[in-house]
């Protein structure tokens, strides 16, 4: 009898070694898989270096108005998934092509290994209230991360009532943002025909009231182009013609854009050149 629960207690004590033997092995197994199994990345913290503005796009001086946070596309960028862009308003044709092209390239240096997608829904001519359903439609078939805008030149030149223009341009905005899609204004170019009129210098400043009253930014196209129009005519230019201007300022357009992206993104703007005295925007 003694003999027999001697061996109980001795296959006892056997069975409990094994299972502390087990438990240790499987506790070593699990911590040496969590060790072996890398953090994911951290999002990527861009470029240290962003490249200048080109000499030509500096005339016009610091070309974004309000500096504030994309917070939706810092957020795409944050889980390494691609940034969707849509451009819309009145602009079309290949040298928006060709302005959309650039900024993609420029994004795709500074937002290391992030996917962007540029969408192009440009449209000549059109005015804000036309592109206002259009961009609640395209925003839905094209998820998009950010908006950009250009707006106001047509609506200037067909001279919409202000507080029409007001009404449309802020309540899609106010749309966009409850959306959480993120939103950059381009504002209008620079015509020098319009130089003096009253309502094109009212919507001009309209178009910064409400970024700075919704705290988006907007770039400022009309100084580079006003800057390209002075140049050549106080002497040899490097811009030699109207369609090298137009050609410039889409260029200058697209490092803007991607400026301000950048910026809204990553708390870093492209370095530039500000005027002595600096010009209002």
């Amino acid at each position: 009898m003694v003999t027999g629960m001697a061996r109980k207690d001795k296959d006892k004590g056997a069975v409990t070694a094994v299972a502390t033997i087990l438990i240790a092995c499987m506790v070593g197994v699990a911590a040496f898989a969590q060790d072996a199994v890398p953090p994911p990345p951290p999002p990527p913290s861009g470029s240290t270096d962003l490249p200048a503005y080109s000499k030509e796009c500096q005339g016009g001086g610091t070309p974004i108005v309000i500096e504030a946070p994309l917070l939706n596309v810092a957020a795409a960028v944050e889980k390494r998934k691609a940034i969707r862009i849509l451009t819309i308003g009145g602009s079309a044709g290949r040298r928006a092509s060709g302005y959309i092209a650039q900024v993609e390239i420029m994004l795709r240096k500074v937002l290391h290994d992030i996917d962007v997608v540029m969408v192009n829904r440009g449209v000549s001519g059109e005015l804000a209230a036309n592109a206002e359903a259009r961009i609640k439609t395209e925003v839905a078939l094209t998820e998009a991360d950010l908006v950009i805008w250009q707006v106001g030149t047509n609506d200037a030149l067909a001279y919409v009532p202000i507080e029409d223009l007001r009404t449309t341009v802020g309540s899609t905005v106010r749309w966009l943002k409850d959306h959480n899609v993120d939103v950059v204004l381009a504002g209008l170019q620079y015509v020098a025909q319009m130089a003096q009129n009253d309502h094109y210098q009212a919507v001009r400043n309209l178009l910064r009231d409400i970024a700075t009253q919704e705290n988006i930014m907007i770039v400022r196209r009309y100084e580079a182009m006003r800057f390209f129009a002075q140049t050549s005519k106080s002497g040899p230019s490097f811009i030699s013609d109207e369609f090298g201007r137009t050609e410039v300022s889409y260029n200058c357009l697209a490092e803007y854009i991607a400026g301000a992206i950048s910026l809204g993104v990553l708390g870093k703007n492209i370095p530039t050149t500000e005027p002595q005295g600096g010009s209002p925007p």
